[in-house]
């Protein structure tokens, strides 16, 4: 174990993040031009493919509906709960702790903490949501959402095991999330569409004495 922070580093992890940043910073420009772009750009990719999966869904039934009305919410509470994690870890980041060169430009201040990886976690949640929704989009963002985990070790700023617990996490809040709050919110369309298709009801005559 390498100690870092409050948590005590995987040594295998800290020996990878050092493979894959110094092969990272021998690798030609337009690739270390490539990386340091999608690993921001394949969130922006992932959002844009949960956006197809989620209109794919708009004119279907209530809870198709519903899935297409929450699609963004698993995203968004997997990316809290990252936040929350990485206040009780404390671990810094190996840009700060390893002495390797970084494609990134500049670390991360001191107090951004390291684990879980933000950006992997909402990848994650974003492809897994996007797979429930929609089978074949869900395809093509699974090995997005890999790269955008990947290229955040590759740049210098995060350790493998803080990616690939971020993408697990993200993609089991995916899991759990989408089906909990579909099912109310599908309730909520229905007993709409219902007041909606049912008949006024008519006024009842008063009989003249």
């Amino acid at each position: 174990m390498v100690h870092n922070g409050s948590m005590d580093v995987p040594e295998i992890s800290a020996e990878w993040y050092g493979d894959v940043v110094d092969a990272a910073a021998r690798s030609p420009e337009p690739v270390q031009w490539f990386v340091g772009h999608a690993t921001e750009g394949v969130i922006l990719l992932l959002g844009a493919l949960l956006l197809m999966a989620a209109l794919s869904r708009r004119a279907g039934s209530p809870h198709d509906r519903a899935l297409a009305l929450i699609a963004p919410v698993p995203a968004l509470l997997a990316y809290v709960g990252s936040e929350w994690f990485k206040t009780v870890v404390d671990e810094d980041r190996p840009c700060r702790t390893i002495g390797r060169a970084i494609i990134a430009g500049t670390c991360p201040p001191p107090g951004d903490w390291s684990f879980p990886s933000n950006h992997a976690t909402v990848a994650g949640a974003l492809a897994v949501t996007t797979l429930l929704l929609n089978r074949r989009l869900g395809l093509i963002a699974l090995p997005l959402a890999a790269l955008g985990a990947f290229s955040r070790v590759f740049v210098g700023v995060h350790y493998p095991h803080d990616v690939v617990a971020g993408v697990l996490f993200g993609a089991l809040v995916a899991v759990v999330a989408t089906p909990l709050l579909a099912r109310p919110t599908a309730e909520v369309l229905r007993r709409r569409a219902d007041r909606a298709d049912s008949p006024a009801p008519k006024l009842a005559s008063r009989s003249r004495p």
